[in-house]
């Protein structure tokens, strides 16, 4: 997740003044219930979502997997969830943040764990990537990029750093397919995919009370991270991020309840996915204008990004960087020039 150059949400309807403390729940819409976790990182929360399920619950997105989330977890079994048992584990896609803990609760719980097959799938694979050697198509791509001989060190020292994040996956699942409908606690939740920070990111729209449980699909304050990785380096998710948002600025009204993964709920989603998309299609004309003359990707920070690119989001910024390029390249608006080193030069068609 990275915070990108964009407009802050300030414009949106926030119903929740106060936020639920570690451990503790709060009672967004009957039955809903907003559970705030802790992150290891910049970016140091995440919302889940605990719904009542009959004599039970489901749970929507788990946490990473560290000692304080699972404790704050086992406070949740005693208190808030009154010692009622979890009936299934879903998850909106595969970042650690959202899939961490899943296989702990599966595990202890002895339930299924509810997932897009693409994201389950990609998950398990860079999970298997722990302890392995980074790959030279991942060297490539980097140092096509402009990466430096000391930042192709620092990606190979951090690959594999994925699968540290995620307890270990049921060797089986529940595919969740768009339009899918799941009954829980007689509330019918609609499965809507979004693409491009994930693959095949599952939000759930319940249109009869007006509530969406966003994942990262809609933030309010910040713009999810949209990145090409080595693994598909001519890729255009962010093609498949705008597109996504346009679908759901058509689908869910601006009075819905917005339940994100992060910052607060919030209402006034088609002004908030404009503000998405508008923010993007600015950055990308910035671009249009920077690459006047020849640019790599690493030089093209200051066009999308506010905030200050350190060692530790540069890979990310990189991934964001060749996105917005790709889209360009695609469009037909950017060219793109290897040099005889193998890095690629970007220049304005």
């Amino acid at each position: 997740m990275t915070v990108v150059a964009g407009r802050s949400g300030s414009n949106l309807d926030y119903p929740f003044p106060a936020r639920p403390e570690l451990g503790e729940t709060m009672e967004v819409a009957p039955g809903v219930h907003w559970v705030r976790m802790r992150l290891p990182m910049q970016l140091n929360h995440i919302n889940l979502w605990l719904l009542e399920d009959g004599d039970g619950w489901t749970v929507v997105d788990t946490g990473i997997n560290d000692s304080p989330t699972a404790d704050a977890w086992k406070t949740l079994f005693e208190r808030a969830m009154a010692g009622r048992p979890m009936k299934r584990v879903i998850v909106t896609h595969l970042h650690p943040d959202h899939v961490g803990l899943a296989g702990w609760l599966v595990k202890r719980f002895d339930v299924a764990l509810w997932m897009t097959r693409t994201d389950y799938l990609l998950c398990r694979s860079l999970v298997a990537d722990t302890g392995q050697q980074a790959p030279e198509e991942g060297v490539r791509f980097y140092r096509a990029a402009g990466f430096s001989e000391d930042q192709i060190g620092d990606y190979k020292a951090r690959f594999g750093m994925f699968g540290r994040g995620v307890y270990r996956l049921p060797q089986s699942y529940r595919r969740m397919q768009e339009d899918d409908r799941i009954n829980i606690g007689g509330r019918v939740w609609r499965v809507v995919i979004g693409r491009g920070h994930a693959p095949e990111h599952a939000c759930l729209w319940c249109a009869e009370d007006g509530l969406l449980i966003s994942g990262d699909q809609i933030l309010p304050r910040i713009s999810s991270n949209v990145s090409v990785f080595p693994t598909e380096p001519e890729g255009n998710p962010l093609q498949d991020w705008l597109d996504s948002c346009a679908k759901l600025r058509a689908r869910v009204p601006a009075d819905a309840l917005i339940l994100p993964s992060h910052n607060e709920p919030f209402r006034g989603a088609p002004r908030r996915l404009t503000e998405l998309i508008d923010t993007h299609e600015e950055n990308m004309e910035k671009l249009l204008t920077l690459c006047a003359e020849p640019k790599r990707a690493v030089d093209v920070f200051p066009a999308l990004f506010r905030s200050r690119i350190t060692s530790g989001n540069y890979g990310m910024a990189t991934g964001e960087s060749v996105a917005h390029l790709n889209c360009l390249m695609a469009r037909g608006v950017m060219r793109r020039a290897p040099d005889r080193d193998g890095v690629n030069w970007y220049q304005t068609a």
